[in-house]
């Protein structure tokens, strides 16, 4: 996610950097893919494929648009008259509820399964795509009933239970915004979102298990209703059947409300102008309030079907397991939206990946037969922690295909990932996206040769970069501003209720030249791969040369001792900043003296003096959203005894 950039990028880069600042890039193993997978694969020669739908931009999104069905075709495909305020296929009549449920239910994949759940204890449940659409349809009924109309937000908190992307399309179908909001935020946390929104529907659960204890997700939605004066109606889902009030007049069971006369019957697709809003996302920056980006009807269908279809080469047959949550960026676009669009069959698991043991995932990847697995490299990391044991038990034959999100993956989570987990074949894709971006924006596709830690390159139709300062593009393996130079159906529109915003955060920068600003630093070597270095205020400036946490990270956690670690600059009178890490170990080790001076020596080694942390301390967690992310201006902040600012999607 996108925060507020700082000038800690601000001096050109040194001519004469160490190599020790590249090691990882230019040691970086290259992995071929089998011809077996290339021939299986529905993008053959990705840069062909970039290649032409680069040489021009609007006729390959008009091209691939035809895959989807429209009310009514578009006028004008590309409008940009407003920049950075683009509007895509304007004129274009649509609603995404067409391509992800309606359209199914004239073919045979009415019949296919939708979504496999289950529960954290051990409820498990099917929806075909017959039976999606049909409670979709009853839902909208509901929603209509009491009141909601098209253009109207609706804010939904809930765990990972089916009644989520119910709700969802339902919002969708009748032409309502959601405002999905994760299941684990505080109340003031969703009371800012729904004041934000100005949302008079909150929809919610009794409670969701997580680690075999209840969340009590309804008390928190009381205690956020209080503190917002809009919510007017509010509908309980109920999961774990625990004691909550229902407050009279505003309060109503999902299960009573499916069963009402009211419900019952066809509901209709409202027909949406394609650059009506869909949903709204909140994402949380270094400093001010969370920001509610908008997505659209139209063209954020199209890039994440579309996004998803090639990279993961989605195939009829395949079960696909995006372990996010849908309450997140990756959730909206690909549990819901994008493999529903694409007829897929996805599966969901409501609980904890180490839940009652380690090996839970695994046992639901060999349970279900789980083809292609998509997950953050905190999860990955997490789980490698316990051993090769626990997924050695399980056979996890069926994989076919890996996939990374959320931050940059370090090489040897990346190698653990593909021989422990991939068998020592299966093809990675690491995928550089945000919630701004709607989709994957840098990415490899199956039969694309990968190099560990490197998303590889822009998706077609993505024009990146890497620039300085003065929006010029720097050489290779030098750091720089990581920019998107034009626009992309999938873009985020604006932020809700505040476009000057929109406008500061984004566009600013390099408003001259009209490059997106994504907030990201990273590098491209002389292939032309690209390689995140993380947030440019993850960027650490040590005597002049400047230091990305993740390569620092990455060094630490090649360590057999580390399972994962986190890097902060601290001011210094003499270096301009010193490093300073905090470290999780593995199973089996403890921490001491002695391993402090070995893990400063193993730096030292991986990467050079300059690398070497000031100090390393050993902790049993690290600060992290809800998503996956560390949190390392809240380590920074501790340590300079500064406020932590917003800390709304601190998981713990």
């Amino acid at each position: 996610m996108a925060t507020q950039h700082d000038d800690v990028m601000a001096e050109s880069a040194s001519t004469d950097r160490s190599a020790e600042v590249d090691a990882m890039a230019a040691s970086a193993k290259s992995y071929v893919p089998d011809d077996s997978v290339v021939e299986a694969a529905h993008i053959k020669d990705y840069d062909a494929f970039r290649r032409a739908a680069n040489e021009d931009i609007e006729a390959f999104w008009a091209e691939q648009a035809q895959a989807l069905e429209w009310y009514a075709p578009w006028e004008q495909l590309l409008d940009r008259s407003d920049a950075p305020f683009y509007k895509w296929f304007v004129g274009g009549k649509t609603n995404i509820v067409l391509n992800a449920l309606d359209r199914h239910q004239k073919t045979a994949t009415r019949n296919k399964l939708a979504f496999v759940w289950e529960g954290e204890n051990g409820d498990r449940r099917t929806l075909s795509y017959f039976a999606l659409d049909r409670e979709v349809d009853r839902f909208a009924n509901v929603l209509r009933s009491l009141g909601v109309r098209k253009g109207d937000t609706v804010t939904i908190y809930m765990g990972r239970v089916l009644e989520l992307p119910i709700a969802m399309l339902a919002c969708a179908k009748i032409g309502a915004i959601h405002s999905v909001v994760y299941g684990g935020f505080s109340a003031q946390a969703l009371a800012d979102r729904i004041a934000d929104a100005k949302s008079k529907m909150l929809i919610t659960q009794d409670g969701a298990w997580l680690r075999g204890k209840t969340v009590d997700l309804k008390d928190i939605a009381d205690e956020a209703a209080e503190k917002s004066p809009f919510v007017q109606t509010m509908i309980v889902y109920q999961r774990t059947g625990q004691a909550v009030t229902m407050q009279a007049a505003r309060d109503y069971w999902w299960h009573d409300l499916m069963a009402l006369p009211i419900a019952i019957g066809d509901s209709g697709t409202a027909v949406m102008e394609a650059e009506d809003p869909l949903f709204i996302l909140y994402t949380s920056g270094t400093t001010g309030k969370p920001k509610g980006l908008i997505h659209t009807h139209g063209g954020y269908q199209l890039y994440i079907s579309n996004t998803l279809k090639h990279v993961f080469d989605l195939k009829e047959e395949d079960r696909w397991w995006c372990a996010a949550d849908p309450g997140w960026i990756t959730g909206h676009s690909y549990i819901v939206y994008g493999p529903l669009i694409l007829g897929a069959t996805s599966f969901m698991y409501e609980g904890a990946p180490n839940y009652p043991y380690p090996n839970r995932w695994w046992q639901l990847v060999e349970n279900y037969g789980i083809n292609i697995l998509y997950t953050a490299p905190t999860a990955i990391r997490g789980l490698m922690r316990y051993g090769d044991a626990w997924p050695s038990r399980h056979d996890l034959s069926t994989l076919r295909l890996l996939g990374s999100v959320g931050e940059p993956i370090n090489p040897e989570a990346w190698r653990w990932y593909r021989d422990v987990i991939g068998r020592g074949k299966l093809p990675i894709m690491d995928t550089w996206w945000q919630t701004e971006t709607g989709g994957f924006m840098i990415t490899p596709v199956p039969a694309q040769t990968l190099k560990p830690g490197s998303a590889t390159k822009p998706y077609a139709g993505i024009i990146a970069d890497v620039v300085d300062e003065e929006g010029e593009s720097v050489a290779a393996n030098e750091d720089g501003y990581l920019v998107i130079k034009e626009p992309w159906p999938g873009m985020a529109r604006t932020i809700w209720g505040d476009p000057d915003r929109y406008v500061s955060q984004y566009w600013e920068k390099y408003r001259d030249k009209g490059y997106y600003l994504t907030g990201d630093a990273a590098r491209k070597d002389e292939e032309g791969f690209f390689w995140i270095i993380g947030r440019t205020d993850d960027v650490i400036k040590v005597s002049g040369y400047r230091l990305g946490t993740a390569e620092i990270e990455s060094a630490l956690v090649s360590h057999d001792a580390v399972a994962e670690s986190a890097c902060i600059g601290v001011p210094d009178e003499l270096r301009g900043n010193v490093i300073h890490a905090y470290v999780i170990l593995r199973d089996g080790y403890e921490g001491s003296e002695s391993l402090v001076k070995r893990l400063k020596q193993h730096v030292r080694e991986e990467m050079g003096p300059i690398a070497v942390p000031a100090e390393i301390e050993i902790v049993e967690s690290l600060p992290k959203t809800r998503s996956g992310k560390i949190m390392r201006r809240l380590l920074k902040a501790q340590v300079m005894g500064q406020p932590l600012g917003d800390t709304s999607t601190l998981q713990d």
